[in-house]
């Protein structure tokens, strides 16, 4: 019988969570509701010179407005804790003991500098310096120093660190779920250190003892960690515990050019690559939430960067999502961001928003500008929504309902000619005694007007939107007029009569 179902993600807090890692939770976490399984967060915080004040915090806020909130944690549901790796530090030693005992791990003494030193004169020789069976027993290490010695050295509490053994003269096939059988030569990989004498293990120890005593029974990762599959394969097999299966998802690529989507890109194009704004000493880094989208739109943006059900379907909520999840359909290839995609989905979450709810936040932006309106805001957002990707665009597309034109679009303003302001003062005292002020009924009103009298309607139309609105721009003309009213309407004509 198969185990449950346990993955986990697990970031590590030394800054803002970058986009590609927010696609791995969201894979991860459909993957185990697929399934009836466990998404579990883990803080991987080991290396603590790279720890940044605030990061944890962002991370859990991340998921949690993202929707995609890990069903165990740090305070929630703590089956398997502590899930901060900084406090399961006294859990380590007896695994990297047990290696050691094994002939699996041993202690190295170099210096940073003897290393260095050998790194440069492999350079100069047009090689690659890799501590590894080739050169492990002519170095200052367990496997050539008396085990007597060794202690007396480590009670003197000389520096050291505990590096893998990796066995020689091996060809390692292994699985993975989206690439098929990989094959890697033992040969070729070097002696990885596990564990450093200040007591804190390496990423690949701490990883491997932690996911094994968490039971997690599939590791969903980003292909960046496929160099690291032959020596956790091998961690498995020298703890002989049952491995987790493997999937390793593709890289997010540049919207233009080669290589992984890096922030840089973001700030020179003006897209986010982090789920909430990150604000430092430095500047600020944009976010997805700051920039107006709504986080189901991300989450279906995110979850077709590398993966569809096989279908030309594009739109699907984060229920849609799980039911049809499926590893087997991620693509090995990287997937390009495309920045523009990206904004179309927004526009099409957007228009399924009701128009109460785009109301209020409209409202809220009214408010932070200091404007106060009798006006209908749900009929105005009816109106402008199909225009906008964000609602932090509906000022830009409707401050006019508010605040009267003071100037007039300049190339617009050749449509007002000689004969213009007879005819709109004509168009005033026809919406001065219309008493059904309804959009239809002012429309239909002067288009009988304009045909009675053999007016063109370019003649009428034209002017008449620059005199409301400033420009030609905006949403049906008449369902502007009936908004605004029949006095607002006169005065904005008498304006543009008196500037124009």
């Amino acid at each position: 019988m198969s185990r449950p179902v346990r993955v986990r993600f697990a970031p590590s807090p030394t800054g803002p969570l970058h986009i590609g890692g927010v696609r791995t939770a969201l894979f991860n976490y459909l993957f185990a509701k697929k399934n009836n399984g466990t998404f579990y967060l883990r803080i991987e915080d080991t290396d603590q010179n790279r720890f940044v004040l605030g990061a944890e915090a962002y991370i859990f806020e991340a998921l949690e407005w993202l929707g995609i909130a890990p069903d165990e944690t740090i305070g929630k549901n703590e089956k398997y804790g502590p899930y901060r790796q900084s406090e399961r530090k006294a859990i380590y030693k007896q695994y990297v003991d047990e290696l050691i005992t094994k002939g699996w791990a041993y202690y190295a003494f170099d210096t940073p500098e003897k290393l260095d030193e050998l790194r440069k004169r492999a350079e100069s020789e047009g090689k690659t310096f890799i501590y590894n069976h080739t050169i492990r027993e002519r170095l200052d290490n367990s496997l050539t120093v008396s085990r007597e010695k060794v202690e007396e050295r480590i009670a003197n509490g000389e520096h050291f660190v505990v590096r893998f053994k990796t066995p020689i003269n091996e060809i390692l096939e292994l699985k993975d779920i989206i690439r098929g059988e990989i094959k890697f030569d033992t040969n070729l990989l070097d002696d990885k250190v596990l564990f450093k004498s200040d007591g804190m293990p390496t990423y690949h120890l701490a990883n491997i003892v932690d996911d094994h005593l968490m039971e997690t029974s599939h590791v969903i990762r980003g292909e960046e960690w496929l160099p690291s599959l032959p020596l956790h394969h091998l961690l498995y097999k020298a703890f002989e515990w049952e491995a987790p299966e493997f999937a390793h998802l593709p890289l997010i690529l540049k919207p233009i050019g080669n290589g992984k989507l890096s922030k840089r890109d973001g700030d020179k194009m003006g897209f986010p690559v982090f789920p909430l704004e990150w604000k430092t000493e430095e500047g600020n880094s944009m976010g997805y939430r700051e920039n107006g989208f709504f986080p189901e739109a991300v989450v279906n943006f995110l979850a077709l960067l590398g993966w569809n059900d096989g279908t030309e379907q594009e739109l699907f909520s984060l229920e849609e999502l799980t039911q049809k999840f499926d590893l087997g359909r991620i693509h090995k290839a990287g997937a390009k961001f495309d920045p523009e995609k990206n904004k179309w989905f927004n526009h099409q979450y957007l228009q399924k928003q009701s128009n109460e709810r785009l109301a209020e936040s409209f409202k809220d932006i009214l408010n932070k500008k200091g404007i106060t309106t009798t006006l209908d805001l749900i009929k105005v957002v009816t109106l402008i929504k199909e225009r906008a990707h964000f609602v932090t665009e509906f000022w830009n597309l409707a401050d006019y309902f508010f605040i009267a034109p003071t100037t007039y679009d300049e190339k617009a303003s050749k449509n007002w000619k000689e004969e213009t302001p007879i005819l709109l003062t004509q168009v005033t005292d026809i919406i001065n005694n219309i008493e059904d002020f309804t959009s239809l009924n002012i429309e239909t009103l002067l288009k009988e007007w304009m045909t009675t009298n053999e007016i063109g309607m370019g003649k009428v139309m034209q002017p008449l939107r620059l005199a409301i609105v400033g420009a030609l721009k905006g949403p049906h003309l008449f369902d502007i007029i009936e908004l605004i009213g029949k006095e607002e309407t006169k005065n904005r004509i008498e304006k543009a009569i008196a500037t124009l």
